[in-house]
Parts: structure tokens; C-alpha cells; sequence
């Protein structure tokens, strides 16, 4: 059963308000109102579950009290729950909303992702090392373990939110983060491919031009760009709904670590062009996920609040 679990603490003045909202909801259930139990900030504790579709409604209008401000609220993941009253109220209530994305939750676990400590950068250079001599050894499965290991998505994520709430500073971040973080993985691949052609490391194969994994990272082409959208939308839709699996595929469809480990390579043994295209294909493949991760979210906050307004229409015309 799609349930959440919520503890809010409430001064004494507002807990009047905020248990009228919470008992008017029918989506809300369990309700339990400890007064003065809490101290730091000192007030009220209220507690309850609250039926995942009807959470988005619910949040809001505690915050619209201005509960988040004078106290607090905290949301716990719930399991496992057993409950007529909860199923009957949610087949009722919420029909097609049962499953409705709890918007806080989504954007928590985007903006957790938008932080950028040392080790965002040492993963994004050890991604671009594991993807560098994937790329000289023609080994297509260290591709993938780079592209597993780059965390760069948390930040394109995190851009494409602070798009879509028009706030700058986490654009700002985002961009800088990934700026700086993929001019460190392809300065440490330059270095990488440097050490390997000075001592002549590289295999056979490679010295002579057969290089299929390189080709195909560093040719951006239409269906990169398909590629890419379709990751986009995995990518924001498998984040609303927690789905980490389809996330993982996320990591592993996109070229952007092969292509920023392929440009130290191409320079340190002199192929200009094959830098070129791998550039563009970094480019390319940031910008499409930014784009569409940006459209996915609007789409999706458009589409359930069509739904939740659906529901508000039909509980008006029942009453």
C-alpha cells in the first residue's frame, strides 16, 4: 500500500489549524495529537499516515499554515501496511491518484544530488580513467563501469530542476560542477594516454587505428540525440517514481563520461578530429538530458495535477 508516515511539530497557537486540515482530509488516517510532548522547537506533536496521492495536497497545506517555518515536518517511507480503512479510502478517494509522485520527496532526492564535495570530482576522474582505458583496450564493458561510476547525472539533474523552478543558484552550481569536474577527468585522462604512448603501452590494434569503441563515442549522430532524450525521460520519470533499476539504466545508455575520457585519450595520441567529435558528443548528450529532464518534470507536474484536480471535481459534485 502506498502510504507515508508524517511527524510535524506544531506551537500550541497553530495546532488547532493543522489538525482541522489533517482531520478534513479523508487520505489522512491513524491521527494521533500529543500536546507539549516536544521540545526544540518546543510544541505539539502530531502524527499520521497519509495515503502517498493525497500527500502532495496535504504537505502543501501545512505548509501554507506556515508549519515548515514555526515548527517542522518529517516524512518517513512506509513498507509495509495493513489496512481496510486505508485501501477502501484510497480505491475511493483517489482512484487513478493512488500513485501520484510525492513532489518533496522527488525534489529532496534531486537537490541531495546537487551537492558537489571532493568526492563528486574523484568519482568523475576515476570514471574518466576506468572510461580512458576502456577506450584503448577496445573494451566496451569498462564503458560501462565508467559510465556506472560517473556521478555526473546528480548535477544535470539538479540544473534541470533549478530550470524548472527558475532559481539560479542551483543552475549556477550544476553547470560549475560540471564544468570543472569533466575538465579534471579529461586533464587526468590527457595525462593517462600521455603515460601510456610514451612508454608505449597501447595495444596493436589501437596503435594502428582499430579503435570501435572510440568510434563510436566520438561520432554524435541522430540517433545519439534519441538516445539521449529517451534517457532523459527515464531518467526524471525513474526518480519520481524511485525506480533506481531504470535510474541505473540511465547511467549506462548516455555517452557522457566515454566521451569526456575519449577527449584526453584523442589528444594524447594527436587525433584531433576524434577529440572534436567527442567534445561534441559531450555537449550534446548534457544539453539533451537538461533539456528534457526539464520538459519530463513540467509534463509530469502537469499531467497529476490534472489528476488531482479531477478528483477535487468529482468530490465537489458528490457532496
Amino acid at each position: 500500500m502506498d502510504m507515508m508516515h508524517v511527524r510535524a511539530v506544531s506551537p500550541p497557537d497553530l495546532t488547532g489549524r493543522v489538525m482541522a486540515l489533517l482531520t478534513a482530509e479523508p487520505c489522512v488516517l491513524n491521527l494521533v495529537l500529543l500536546p507539549g510532548t516536544v521540545r526544540n522547537p518546543d510544541g505539539d506533536a502530531i502524527e499520521c499516515d497519509v495515503l502517498t496521492g493525497a500527500a502532495n495536497e496535504v504537505l502543501r497545506g501545512l505548509r501554507d499554515l506556515g508549519l515548515e517555518r514555526r515548527g517542522s515536518i518529517v516524512l518517513d517511507p512506509v513498507d509495509t501496511a495493513f489496512s481496510e480503512p486505508a485501501a477502501r479510502a484510497g480505491a475511493e478517494e483517489l482512484g487513478a491518484g493512488l500513485r501520484a509522485p510525492v513532489w518533496e520527496q522527488v525534489e529532496a532526492r534531486i537537490r541531495a544530488e546537487g551537492r558537489y564535495p571532493p568526492s563528486f570530482y574523484l568519482f568523475l576522474v576515476i570514471a574518466g580513467l576506468i572510461g580512458a582505458v576502456g577506450i584503448i583496450t577496445n573494451s566496451q564493458i569498462l564503458i560501462v563501469a565508467a559510465m556506472v561510476v560517473g556521478p555526473e547525472y546528480g548535477a544535470i539533474t539538479s540544473v534541470a530542476l533549478g530550470i524548472d523552478h527558475h532559481s539560479r543558484p542551483p543552475i549556477r552550481q550544476g553547470l560549475t560542477a560540471l564544468l570543472v569536474g569533466f575538465a579534471l577527468a579529461v586533464a587526468a585522462t590527457l595525462l593517462f594516454g600521455l603515460l601510456v604512448r610514451g612508454f608505449d603501452l597501447q595495444p596493436e590494434a589501437f596503435e594502428r587505428g582499430i579503435r570501435p569503441v572510440s568510434n563510436l563515442i566520438n561520432t554524435p549522430n541522430f540517433f545519439s540525440v534519441v538516445v539521449a532524450f529517451l534517457a532523459g525521460v527515464v531518467g526524471i520519470v525513474s526518480l519520481t517514481e524511485a525506480r533506481t533499476s531504470a535510474l541505473l539504466g540511465v547511467f549506462i545508455s548516455v555517452t557522457t563520461i566515454p566521451a569526456g575520457a575519449d577527449i584526453g585519450v584523442s589528444c594524447a595520441f594527436a587525433s584531433w578530429d576524434e577529440a572534436w567529435g567527442s567534445l561534441l558528443q559531450l555537449l550534446l548528450n548534457i544539453v539533451v538530458l537538461i533539456v528534457v529532464g526539464t520538459g519530463t518534470l513540467k509534463c509530469q507536474r502537469a499531467i497529476w495535477r490534472r489528476v488531482s484536480d479531477r478528483r477535487h471535481r468529482g468530490a465537489v459534485l458528490g457532496a
